[in-house]
Order: structure tokens, then C-alpha cells, then sequence
């Protein structure tokens, strides 16, 4: 698995059911590609993405990884959580309005196919601080010598070391 053909698309949503939603993603990609819905409220930027991407190919890589599923391991990774429940909780999906994030690894350009079923939205990305801070318990001490982004990218990194 290669993160060669990776693509990091904002949307807005309205989800009447996250299954229903999920088994729609699945419909349109082929079996080997990934499609990854995050909730884009809970996320940094993009390098935020890209970096949670690429530890969690690097665990499937060393054998390392926490989940079975490389679309789990990815909620894992992303949300610098060792436990599946906590990672959904603060990147899964839910019924009503949201920001998406939508993280498509090898796969065809699916941009107009997931527009025909959200709104696609790059704004999504734009960061609420102080809800991110909440989100990942980021202490004022903490952000006098660090930025957000790169908090939670050494969060992300700090998995593989406490491993």
C-alpha cells in the first residue's frame, strides 16, 4: 500500500444515516481503493491528514497497527487514540449536519460522484482552535510552545513510540 494517489476533499453533509451513507461510500469505490469519511470539525489541516495517512500505513507496514482495518487504523491514527471507541468518537461520523473530511487513497477521482451526494466545501478545513483544544484536552501551556498542527501531529507520532 502506497500513499502515491492521495486526495484530501472537504465537504458539508447532511447524514440521515451514518450506514446508509457508509454503504453508499462503498458502492462507488472499487474494492481495493479507500475512501475514509472523517468528521472535518475534529481535524487541524490537511498535513494534520496526511501525516495520521501515513502513520497508518507505516504500522500496517511494521505490523504495528492497532485495528485490522486500514480505514480504522487511519481514525486511529488521525485521532492520536489508541481505542477505536475514542477515535470514532471524536472523528466518526453522525446523523444531522457536518463538515466532512473525505480521504481517498489509490483510488479513481471520485470528486464529482461524492458532490452528487455532499456539498463540497474546502472552508470545511478551516480550523476552530478553541473546539480542537476541547476535542484533544490541548492545555494554554501547551500551545504557548507548540501550534495546534503541530500538537497533534506529534500526538499522532508519539502512538508509534508508545507502542
Amino acid at each position: 500500500m502506497y500513499m502515491d494517489n492521495l486526495q484530501i476533499l472537504g465537504f458539508r453533509a447532511t447524514i440521515n444515516s451514518v450506514e446508509e451513507t457508509l454503504d453508499l461510500i462503498n458502492s462507488i469505490k472499487k474494492d481495493d481503493e479507500i475512501i475514509q469519511l472523517l468528521n472535518a470539525d475534529s481535524i487541524v489541516s490537511k498535513n494534520h491528514i496526511v501525516h495520521g495517512v501515513n502513520q497508518a500505513i507505516l504500522a500496517f507496514e511494521r505490523g504495528e497497527n492497532l485495528a485490522k482495518d486500514i480505514s480504522v487504523e487511519i481514525a486511529l491514527r488521525c485521532s492520536a487514540q489508541r481505542q477505536i471507541s475514542k477515535a470514532f468518537k471524536i472523528l466518526g461520523l453522525k446523523e444531522g449536519e457536518m463538515n466532512l473530511c473525505a480521504i481517498l487513497i489509490d483510488c479513481d477521482d471520485y470528486t464529482s460522484e461524492l458532490s452528487s451526494i455532499f456539498t463540497l466545501d474546502e472552508n470545511v478545513f478551516i480550523p476552530d482552535l478553541k473546539n480542537l483544544a476541547e476535542i484533544y484536552k490541548i492545555s494554554d501551556d501547551e500551545l504557548k510552545t507548540m501550534s495546534m498542527e503541530e500538537i497533534i501531529i506529534d500526538r499522532i507520532t508519539k502512538l508509534t513510540v508508545d507502542y
